[in-house]
């Protein structure tokens, strides 16, 4: 596997970036900007909004003018405002009219025109229009609008009818929300990344789950693009912090094979174990598949793999069948992570076929920010080694030292740029296979992104051979947003290729 920007996907990895799909396949080093926009994204979803931030400003006035200092155990605090308020002291019932502001201090507010409730039962009635925060440490945010709400702020427990908002960075409807004091269950709901009034893209399901520890589970899960099915599931679980998938097909055009569409299902077995399908469409030499039997845990991933592979030049290997067991983790409390990766199995391209194995390892530093600059280093050892009966030198093995620096920046909200320098034992020349390798070991890389419109961004890719001095590759990029989806144009300039196609990312 190319190592040269594995260092910025382990930093990815590691420092758990949401869902992760600002993505174009690339060889030049590109994939640095993806990290730089998966990283504004995560920057974006995590600031708050102006009324969360007056609620956590409210809520720290109101704690100061308590008469007295709250005990654990004692029942938390709320505080009433309304333009018009009525309140019988024998049954506790009161009556709110008129911007009524409901705040309870461990980070609810509850807003209406007219609420009714009873302060001794601690519960609050809304039969129109509510807008509800929750804004608790270490559960989800939530942002809501809806109809027909009751909540007990003692209990923590109540209802509202259909509504919607905003939990985390997704947006969500449905029929019914029920609250807990551990989770939320939303039935007859949808959900998407997808700000859009009409989305592009969302889910389904018959019941989401939000759970605190940053869980959503959803069962009965139908995908939609544009109001229409294009895939279900009985049950999918998802944390709000993960590296996310793409759900939905990617469709696209390159000189060498036409308009394709590409796909991945994956069909759960048990705990832990999936079997993932992968179906690749094309107009100019028609379908190409795998199937993977895929076990994760944590830091560690199994893949019993069989089927056509590609790799970013377009190169295409099939594994009949090929064993992957992936582990990797960050070392304690050091900036540091390392990876341990073996594959074992048969491989095929084109008239070559070959027993093939790899075994890695590899040490990645956290990236490093020096200002605006950004440093990635990491650093391996790979042994490779085939047996193919049916080439000259078939028999070989390879192993030796690989290493990787790249120094980036942003310059500002519009213009960024890398430079980068590696080796790589491997490479096509004393290889079996060219398949995801140069046909050199020493590698400069270079690269520019700039921002035409907050919805154009221009990159330009490049790649020098520093053994002979000479530029192996270049490669412009145009990448315009589509409301919720993106489309990349590829042009390889040394080739004179193109390349271009469309997927879902979030905002």
């Amino acid at each position: 596997m190319k190592k040269f920007l594995g260092v910025v996907c382990a930093a990815l990895f590691f420092t758990s970036t949401a869902e992760a799909v600002y993505e174009a396949k690339s060889d030049t080093g590109t994939e640095f900007f993806n990290f730089i926009e998966n990283r504004r994204r995560e920057i974006r979803e995590q600031q708050l909004t102006e009324e969360q931030e007056k609620l956590l400003a409210d809520i720290a006035e109101a704690k100061e003018q308590l008469p007295q200092e709250q005990k654990e155990g004692d029942p938390v605090p709320a505080v009433f405002e309304g333009d018009d308020l009525v309140y019988y002291s024998n049954s506790g019932e009161f009556i709110a009219t008129g911007k009524v502001d409901i705040i309870q201090l461990d980070g609810y507010r509850f807003q209406s025109e007219e609420a009714t409730g009873n302060i001794k039962d601690q519960v609050v009635r809304v039969e129109d229009k509510a807008h509800v925060l929750q804004l608790t440490p270490g559960a989800p945010r939530v942002t809501l609008d809806g109809y027909k709400t009751v909540y007990n702020y003692g209990k923590k427990t109540g209802s509202m009818g259909a509504a919607n908002g905003k939990v985390g960075e997704y947006y969500l409807t449905g029929k019914r929300f029920e609250f807990y004091p551990d989770h939320i269950v939303v039935y007859n709901g949808t959900q998407t990344k997808c700000g859009a009034k009409s989305p592009d893209y969302h889910l389904s399901a018959e019941r989401i789950e939000i759970w605190p520890e940053q869980v959503m589970k959803m069962y009965n899960v139908k995908f939609l693009v544009k109001g229409n099915v294009v895939g279900s599931r009985e049950y999918m679980e998802r944390k709000f912090e993960d590296e996310g998938e793409n759900y939905f097909p990617r469709v696209g055009y390159n000189s060498d094979h036409g308009v394709y569409i590409r796909d991945d299902f994956k069909i759960p077995l048990k705990k832990n174990l999936d079997l993932v399908i992968g179906a690749y469409v094309e107009t100019k030499k028609g379908v190409r598949s795998n199937a993977e039997l895929r076990y994760s845990n944590r830091n560690f991933m199994g893949r019993l793999k069989y089927g056509f592979y590609d790799d970013s030049d377009a190169r295409w290997i099939q594994k009949e069948p090929s064993l992957d067991l992936y582990y990797s983790r960050p070392i304690k409390s050091l900036p540091l992570s390392y990876s341990l990766e073996a594959e074992y199995g048969h491989w095929r391209q084109n008239a070559i076929s070959s027993t093939h194995q790899e075994y890695e390892a590899y040490l990645y530093h956290d990236p490093i920010f020096m200002g605006k600059y950004m440093l990635f280093l990491n650093t391996g050892y790979k042994i490779t080694k085939d047996d193919a009966k049916n080439v000259k030198n078939g028999e070989t093995t390879v192993h030796g030292m690989n290493w990787n620096v790249l120094l980036g920046r942003e310059f500002n909200d519009r213009l960024a740029a890398y430079v980068g320098y590696s080796y790589e034992k491997n490479n096509s020349k004393n290889s079996v296979f060219d398949f995801d390798l140069d046909d050199y070991s020493k590698k400069l890389q270079a690269g520019v992104s700039y921002f035409l419109t907050p919805k154009d961004r221009l990159v330009i890719g490049y790649k020098m051979n520093v053994d002979n001095h000479k530029m192996d590759d270049i490669d412009y990029y145009w990448y315009h947003d589509l409301h919720c989806s993106q489309t990349v144009l590829r042009w390889r300039g040394k080739r004179k290729k193109l390349e271009v196609h469309w997927e879902f990312v979030p905002w």
